[in-house]
């Protein structure tokens, strides 16, 4: 019977030396993305990615926006004009700072608690705030620290593929909302026969990356959304002229109602999928790249205390609209200064009076558009193991992995989902400790590990086992046939 103990010391310090997944730069590779300052470098980059397929990118998040956007300022709760120019001035102010297409996202909870309770301006303003004091605070106070030091990649990777599932039932959902093949109900510009052309559309380019298929697909909403506004006669409502924000101060009740009600919800989502997720992304997706956690937490800190008290709705980064714009094309920050620049024209061109058009926007296509983002963001959970050569610690971190996923989709919470994926982790940690202690040490093989390496496992220790032993009955010596047939026995 093996007995469970607590780590040593050495095992503890040789832990927090151990490489983790929060540096891409062991592996030598050069940051492809230069320095703020460096303007020359950048334009030059820029230049290089220059294409559609650039532009098409700077709305591969827009599936997630509008339907937010919309439902938001319909309801009152924030400022059309103040969302569209702050959302657009956030942007390009993180496109100049991170030199990649760091998109700028609602907070969804947020959104969902303030839609439900029909939120007041104020409750609204609340519980951005709130929830931006608290992430500001752990990212200049470097308490996220422990977060990079004992959060394992399956956990992350687990977080990135729940957000998928979520995300995709999304864009299901908003398909869902006018489907329909034929009948009465039929909506001529909104219906299953656009949702189904144009995903067949994305995914016949999918690996022609030189088509802008989300700037087409966005074209085709555009000219659906007038053609609807004109057959309603509704253009008289269009105002265009000189449209201001306004300030919003949340009293002390509506502060603590939009906090307790909202910001608490949102506060594990900020923290694992708009920081400690998007990092991980962004490392996967730009090679040699690595962001700091700290700067993402100030931005989005930022961003809402200026933002949320001039009546825009709470912004966010995310690791879902990081995926999608570079689904369909984005790579550099040019995406950005694009989709900020037309943000900003036309929240303060238009302001308010552009629901009338938003509104008739095809939520079918919009839901396609939010599916394959989504299906771009559970792919980087592929890579997620550090062990690959290793079967047995393979195995552990696809369970902790699918439980993260299962968990965070079941309860629909990135908190619960996170606690229980932790735990899986924990436990099969403490298990891999005890097994390595109870075995006997062999071949000049100590079982506790020094100056900060690994433990040896049951699959290490069967492969020195075979590179040592040349009897006729082992390992070495059998057929490859033989040889492959046990190890999936004993593997399954």
């Amino acid at each position: 019977m093996q007995r469970l103990s607590l780590p040593s010391r050495q095992q503890m310090v040789a832990f927090l030396k151990e490489d983790k997944w929060t540096s891409s730069q062991v592996a030598g590779v050069p940051n492809p993305v230069p320095p703020f300052w460096d303007l020359r470098g950048r334009s030059r980059r820029m230049r290089e990615h220059l294409s559609l397929r650039e532009f098409s990118g700077a709305l591969g998040d827009i599936g997630t926006l509008v339907p937010i956007l919309i439902s938001l300022t319909v309801q009152g709760s924030a400022s059309l004009t103040s969302s569209l120019f702050f959302g657009g001035l956030w942007n390009i102010a993180t496109g100049f700072f991170y030199g990649i297409p760091m998109c700028v996202q609602p907070m969804k909870s947020i959104a969902a608690i303030a839609l439900t309770k029909e939120f007041a301006p104020g409750e609204l303003a609340g519980a951005g705030l709130g929830v931006s004091a608290i992430v500001f605070f752990l990212g200049v106070s470097r308490l996220l620290w422990l977060v990079t030091r004992f959060v394992p990649l399956p956990v992350v990777k687990g977080l990135q593929l729940g957000t998928s599932f979520q995300l995709c039932k999304k864009g299901v959902d908003l398909v869902k909302k006018n489907a329909s093949f034929w009948g009465s109900g039929l909506l001529w510009s909104d219906n299953l026969w656009w949702a189904c052309s144009s995903f067949l559309l994305v995914l016949f380019v999918y690996e022609r990356r030189r088509v802008p298929v989300a700037l087409l697909i966005f074209m085709v909403g555009v000219v659906f959304a007038l053609a609807q506004t004109g057959a309603h006669h509704q253009f008289g409502l269009v105002h265009p002229g000189a449209h201001f924000v306004h300030p919003v101060v949340p009293t002390a009740r509506e502060f603590k109602t939009g906090f307790l009600s909202a910001g608490l919800g949102q506060l594990p989502l900020t923290l694992l999928n708009s920081v400690v997720a998007l990092a991980a992304l962004a490392r996967d997706l730009f090679p040699g790249y690595d962001p700091s956690m700290t700067h993402i937490t100030v931005s989005i800190g930022a961003m809402n205390v200026v933002g949320c008290l001039l009546g825009s709705m709470p912004f966010c980064h995310g690791s879902g609209g990081l995926a999608g714009q570079y689904f369909f094309g984005a790579r550099t920050e040019l995406s950005l200064y694009f989709l900020g620049a037309i943000k900003i024209v036309v929240g303060v061109v238009f302001g308010e009076s552009l629901l009338a058009v938003l509104k008739w926007f095809p939520s079918s296509l919009l839901g396609v558009m939010l599916f394959m983002a989504s299906i771009e963001l559970g792919l980087v959970a592929r890579n997620f193991t550090l062990h690959p050569g290793d079967e047995r610690r393979r195995r552990h971190d696809f369970v902790v992995l699918l439980t993260t996923a299962a968990s965070l989709v079941g309860f629909s919470h990135d908190g619960l989902g996170f606690l229980i994926g932790m735990v899986t982790a924990l436990v099969f940690w403490f298990h891999r400790l005890a097994t390595a202690e109870s075995e006997p040490a062999s071949d000049g093989l100590s079982r506790a590990p020094s100056s900060g390496s690994a433990l040896l496992d049951d699959q290490t220790k069967v492969v020195v086992a075979s590179l040592t032993d040349t009897s006729p009955n082992s390992p070495s010596s059998k057929a490859p046939q033989q040889r492959a047939q046990e190890a999936m026995e004993s593997c399954c």
